[in-house]
């Protein structure tokens, strides 16, 4: 039986209502239990999902809208209940926090006139129209939101850029801006190395060892997955990278991402090679090149920030040691068991185990992969869980664990698996506590094949570092306490796998990184707008459209901050959005 309830104009961001869902799902006598705000996306899900009532004919945009699957009627009222008890909360926390909260832009530029960056965490569907007005009023964009058209991401980059600002995203999971962090992102030390990565996770898995290395990161731009596509022609990566060679702070550049198309590659190539300034470039899924003037390319993201910190710092920088954590593992495998298995929350994480993963077994690399799947063939599997498939109507496998957890046991029970290699990403944003949540999982498989006569191994890479809120010492130990096999880089972790299996890595020739050498470019320094050079010389002064979670990290930063509690105009209704904003 399905019961529906709808709380009408109290609007809530989505991440907060998946979690509330997780957790009213747990409720004794309870089936399936939705719990999402009233737009057309959302009630699309009800429909897909089977949960969807007459009653949400009624939903508005601004609307909570709860359907419950139960025999039980009365279990609507501890429901709603619990939803209250949330609401309550949600608006205590709020009120404790020491920053403005506005309902309007007119209000948020009212209390921070010098606003220079605004950060979206709305839903795709209205992204545009709120990243439009950011632009007309000055403000550079961060778009961390996903589901945003590919032409909306074109047509507000080329925006930008006439205006002489920067466009984020739309998927931009991190950023570090003069020390702040931003979205989901890792608390590192502050140096020489300035990033420009299309890639979030490729991002932190970079940052997080230059910090561990002893380096520092002045600044980390995200661009957005598609950035370099064929379509938007790199547009934020090509305006990112002349920011950071004209930033006073930036010795060398990074450069991080996923194969793009090859004429933007030669764009980007082109553009570090007319540079003063060194750089390191990675495309995950590629074989390195030989370097170019003064373009080094390395083939993980561990080799990157290796690089990166012996060219910045003018020292020998050995890649992490390996953890040595569950010392020679026990190789007590069935002739039967040689698969690896991947159960990434980081696509670029997912793409270079799959990279690594195809090379020590010889299997041709493909530009097509199966629905829900980086990688899949001859029994392996690695699987990004941040892909959309995934993440319809549930967070982010960096904030919930509910999916891995599923697909932990269904992969211990497949009798070839071998070794399960999984990421675990700190930073602001992520779980508090994703070793902990994980673990019994872990440990429920390894009893059920145990019983089946059978070992599987589990191998993780943990990304963070011991200034991040979760710890990354304390997530190490919690993990290596519970047979994880834990390793210091997502590398490393898929050696291990490879290892256990008795398939080495073959060796891939890197090029030195040492400077000698190395060309500057001669070509004339390229052009860079005074506001991105102002938004890169001190800390962001940001209106942040969403989450506020994101809010509460600037401020502890010392970013400026106003929160804007945003929510959808004219109750939703598009049509008459459109003819008030027309009206302005």
């Amino acid at each position: 039986m399905l019961k529906t309830i709808i709380k009408e104009n109290v609007y809530q961001d989505s991440v907060s209502l998946m979690l509330l869902t997780n957790k009213l799902s747990a409720m004794e006598g309870i089936n399936r239990i939705s719990v999402m705000m009233g737009t057309p996306a959302n009630l699309d899900i009800f429909r897909n999902t089977g949960l969807y009532t007459a009653e949400l004919d009624r939903a508005k945009p601004n609307d909570i809208c709860i359907v419950i699957d139960t025999e039980h009627p009365e279990k609507a009222t501890e429901v709603l209940n619990e939803i209250d008890f949330f609401l309550k909360n949600q608006a205590l926390a709020g009120a404790k926090n020491d920053y403005d909260k506005v309902r309007t832009w007119d209000r948020a530029m009212q209390l921070l006139p010098d606003a220079n960056l605004a950060l979206l965490s709305i839903p795709g569907e209205y992204v545009a129209g709120e990243a439009h007005k950011a632009l007309d009023k000055g403000l550079h964009v961060f778009i961390f939101s996903d589901n945003v058209p590919e032409a909306d991401e074109l047509e507000l980059k080329r925006k930008a850029k006439e205006k002489g600002l920067l466009v984020m995203g739309p998927d931009c999971g991190t950023g570090i801006l003069s020390g702040v962090p931003i979205a989901f992102a890792n608390v590192v030390n502050t140096g020489k190395i300035g990033i420009v990565g299309a890639s979030g996770t490729g991002i932190q898995e970079v940052s997080t060892i230059i910090d561990r290395l002893g380096g520092g990161v002045s600044h980390a731009i995200g661009t957005g997955g598609r950035d370099l596509s064929q379509s938007i022609g790199a547009l934020t990566m090509m305006d990112g990278i002349a920011a950071l060679e004209a930033d006073a702070n930036t010795e060398l550049i990074v450069v991080i991402s996923k194969p793009p198309a090859p004429e933007v590659k030669n764009q980007v190539a082109a553009l570090l090679k007319s540079l003063s300034k060194p750089s390191v470039a990675v495309f995950t899924g590629e074989k390195p090149a030989e370097p170019e003037g003064n373009i080094r390319y390395a083939y993980t993201l561990e080799e990157t920030a290796v690089m990166a910190v012996q060219l910045a710092y003018g020292k020998t920088a050995a890649p992490p040691e390996s953890s040595g954590s569950a010392a020679k593992e026990d190789r007590s495998l069935l002739p039967s068991q040689s698969y690896i298995k991947g159960l990434y929350s980081g696509g670029t994480l997912a793409t270079e185990a799959a990279m690594l993963v195809r090379e020590a077994f010889g299997i041709p690399a493909s530009l097509k992969h199966e629905e829900g799947y980086i990688f899949k063939d001859q029994g392996h599997e690695i699987i990004d869980l941040g892909d959309d498939i995934y993440t319809k109507g549930r967070p982010h496998p960096m904030i919930d664990p509910t999916t891995r957890k599923e697909k932990i046991g269904s992969m211990a029970k497949d009798p070839g698996t071998a070794v399960i290699l999984f990421d675990v990403v700190l930073g602001y944003g992520s779980h508090a506590d994703m070793a902990g949540e994980l673990i019994p999982s872990i440990r429920e498989a390894r009893a059920r094949v145990s019983a089946e006569g059978r070992t599987v191994h589990f191998v993780c890479s943990v990304c963070g570092t011991d200034q991040d809120p979760q710890n990354y010492g304390e997530q190490k130990r919690k993990l290596e306490e519970a047979g994880v096999i834990v390793e210091s880089s997502n590398v490393k972790a898929v050696k291990r796998a490879l290892d256990i299996v008795g398939k080495p890595l073959p060796s891939v020739s890197v090029p030195s990184a040492a400077p000698a050498g190395a060309q500057q470019g001669t070509a004339a320094a390229p052009n860079v707008p005074e506001a991105t050079t102002k938004l890169l010389s001190g800390k962001p002064r940001v209106i942040n459209l969403g989450l506020a979670s994101f809010a509460d990290t600037i401020h502890r930063y010392e970013g400026k901050v106003v929160q804007f509690d945003w929510r959808p105009v004219a109750g939703g209704n598009k049509k008459l959005a459109d003819i008030l904003s027309k009206l302005k």
